[in-house]
């Protein structure tokens, strides 16, 4: 689950889309939360750095 992008600010849609292409799983967005199926916590972090969040702002839990 990816939380904590304003949608207000970052088409919160298009990043689920790009996560699950660049990632080859499903998921969905519900209430500004991305869930994706199955354990990508190491590859989320790589690649929401790549699509231009900041690392300090990114914490994988």
């Amino acid at each position: 689950m990816v939380t904590g992008i304003d949608p207000k600010s970052i088409d919160i849609k298009d990043v689920a889309k790009k996560l699950k292409s660049k990632l080859a799983c499903g998921g969905t967005v519900k209430n500004s939360i991305i869930e994706l199926q199955g354990e990508h916590r190491h590859k989320v972090k790589e690649e929401l750095i790549k699509l231009g969040f900041a690392a300090e702002t990114i914490d994988v839990a």
